[in-house]
């Protein structure tokens, strides 16, 4: 729904604004929050090109306290939760305080597990500023930190009070991160809508003319899934794809690599080996492989796996919080637009996948 060129999405317990207009909303929204203490969580980047927008537009802000960390998927962690909190009750937050997170997926997930755990739980909003968080971060209530290596592996499931998407914000953007968010939608088409992959696939969703429907598109697609399983006990879990083989390759990068992958250049990854995985034991068939591995090789650079870290990469898979009775779960895709989810698969599939990736390499 779009009120004065605002577009609504109801969540389960929440709402998205989506708009140029967006601060308007949310200027209705800090009513409550005026005559107590607000906080902004931010980090570097978000401090230089977003507050000045964020405080123009809403003048309740003002006196607000602003918290900055370092940005990077590195710092989403309990040492920078402990300071955060340290921070909050330093300044006397109450339950009657707000958390504003305005930042990318590192500040909405994290931000998000800091509110809902202080003093057990203060409200919080978020205003997603990344490709990747206004159409992936910004649904769902999940909130959470890495743990030991492991992506989200602590946190809890809890709503914002609002989410605020501004879609000017992705102008501050370079090319490398429009494209990590490129990839959830590219994710989302391929499990639920075979006609958004078209436009996808053809770039008529890639430019800035038309970042509001790529983001409304994915936002309802997400939504939609997530109203039917909040809580990941089914359906929910098609989210998934591209993502068991994509986080374990993000998390060896984030560990290994001097400049690691991206998130969404990691499930880019994910995505073509789960795709060779679907070919193989579900019912995707050899044209609609490669059509995903073209289209998605077309878009990112390679990234060479070396086989020597395979088994690394397996066990950060069997230790991904999906996992169910000690096996590797992954969701496959059927058809471009059709996904299943829980299917088992060995890992001799996975290391064939990854050595199909490999063979990629067309240098």
């Amino acid at each position: 729904m779009a009120v004065n060129n605002i577009v609504n999405v109801k969540t389960k317990a929440s709402e998205i604004f989506l708009g140029d207009n967006v601060f308007s909303v949310l200027s209705e929204y800090l009513r409550p929050y005026e005559s107590g203490k607000i906080f902004i969580l931010v980090d570097e980047n978000t401090l230089e090109h977003c507050i000045p927008t964020l405080l123009l537009e809403n003048k309740a802000l003002h006196n607000a306290e602003i918290i900055e960390i370092d940005s990077g998927e590195e710092n989403k962690t309990f040492d920078i939760c402990y300071q955060i909190w340290k921070t909050l009750a330093d300044y006397k937050a109450d339950r009657t305080s707000l958390l504003i997170n305005l930042g990318g997926g590192v500040i909405t997930d994290m931000g998000g597990f800091i509110a809902s755990t202080y003093k057990r739980g203060i409200d919080f909003i978020n205003i997603p500023t990344t490709l990747l968080s206004q159409i992936d971060a910004s649904v769902g209530g999940k909130t959470g930190v890495d743990f030991d290596g492991l992506k989200n592996v602590v946190g809890v499931f809890n709503e914002p009070k609002g989410v605020f998407i501004y879609p000017n914000y992705l102008q501050t953007l370079d090319k490398r991160e429009m494209l990590s968010g490129f990839a959830e939608a590219l994710k989302h088409a391929l499990i639920k809508d075979a006609d958004y992959w078209s436009k996808l696939d053809s770039g008529t969703l890639s430019d800035a003319n038309n970042w509001e429907e790529l983001i409304t598109t994915s936002i309802h697609i997400k939504n939609n899934i997530v109203l039917n399983d909040p809580l990941e006990k089914g359906e929910r879990k098609l989210l998934n794809f591209g993502h068991t083989i994509g986080h374990a390759i993000e998390s060896y990068s984030l560990v290994h690599d001097q400049n690691p992958l991206r998130h969404g250049e990691a499930i880019a990854i994910g995505m073509i080996c789960e795709s060779y995985i679907s070919n193989s034991k579900s019912e995707l068939t050899a044209s609609d492989l490669k059509t995903i591995t073209d289209t998605i090789f077309s878009i990112y650079n390679f990234h060479q796996l070396d086989d020597s870290t395979y088994h690394e990469l397996i066990e950060l898979m069997k230790n991904d919080k999906k996992n169910e009775n000690s096996e590797i779960n992954f969701t496959l895709l059927s058809e471009i637009g059709k996904a299943d989810f829980n299917q088992e698969v060995d890992v001799e599939l996975i290391l064939e996948s990854l050595n199909y990736y490999n063979a990629l390499n067309r240098d």
